[in-house]
């Protein structure tokens, strides 16, 4: 398996864009303004997008994919999420209003995008590869992702604070080589990390004294203006493991 991240950022500007990452040619780990980076003929071999919540920076782009390719394509997207974002995106983005409704686009029977829910634990085999949603503590019904190749896992947390679940189903992967795991906000932004579902340093810190694993491992989700101040923070705070800064463009193959 092969994922190139498409975007990591808490925000956009400056070359910064929002949490995508491609996995293969064919599958999208979220679909913030990461997505925007791919030329046309990369858009057109997605067949699938696996979604960690409804969040706008972690769907931004699928309306924008699904209008691009739709005509083009012989088969739809499918969209993975847990039932209640599909409910959302139904609701609130593919509602006629925001956006067109490309589960009924030509038609109900051949539509451009189909969703396809799953549940916490539920693992989706697509040929060879593992993709099992985790569990997560958000603002919004959440998951992360666990990415088997059969030789290796990557672990992709999506947007979480504190979580014994997730610690728990992390441990139990025997072949977990990376971790992906957000810090959206520095220590001085603690309360309002908490109040909307993020780690920050000090928080993180305690966490991973629950990881039983070696890994390598990646911070994410790093806000515009303080991304620096956030690492440094969690590099004075963390020793037991070598972290670094996720960065876009970035590729793991397992």
């Amino acid at each position: 398996m092969k994922l190139k991240v498409l975007g990591c950022g808490g925000g956009i500007g400056s070359n910064s864009h929002t949490t995508a990452m491609l996995l293969d040619e064919d599958i999208l780990i979220d679909a913030g303004t990461g997505v925007g980076t791919l030329a046309l003929d990369d858009l057109l071999k997605i067949d699938h997008v696996f979604v960690t919540h409804s969040h706008l920076d972690h769907i931004a782009f699928i309306p924008f994919l699904v209008d691009t390719t739709g005509s083009l394509r012989d088969r739809p997207l499918i969209v993975h999420a847990l039932p209640a974002t599909l409910e959302c995106l139904q609701k609130h983005i593919f509602n006629w209003h925001v956006w067109p409704d490309f589960s009924r686009i030509p038609d109900a029977v051949r539509p451009y995008m189909r969703y396809q829910p799953f549940a916490v634990g539920e693992t989706i085999v697509l040929g060879s590869r593992r993709i099992t949603p985790l569990p997560a503590c958000h603002a919004v019904p959440a998951v992360g992702f666990q990415l088997d190749s059969g030789q290796a896992s990557l672990v992709f947390t999506g947007d979480t604070t504190a979580n014994d679940e997730l610690w728990e189903a992390i441990n139990r992967i025997t072949n977990l080589r990376y971790l992906i795991i957000e810090s959206a906000f520095s220590d001085v932004k603690h309360d309002i990390a908490r109040r909307s579902g993020h780690f920050y340093p000090a928080l993180l810190a305690d966490e991973l004294n629950k990881l039983q694993h070696d890994a390598e491992i990646y911070i994410t989700h790093l806000r515009q203006g303080e991304a620096e101040l956030t690492m440094q923070e969690i590099l004075a705070r963390i020793s037991r493991f070598d972290l670094r800064r996720l960065m876009s463009n970035q590729i793991f193959e397992f």
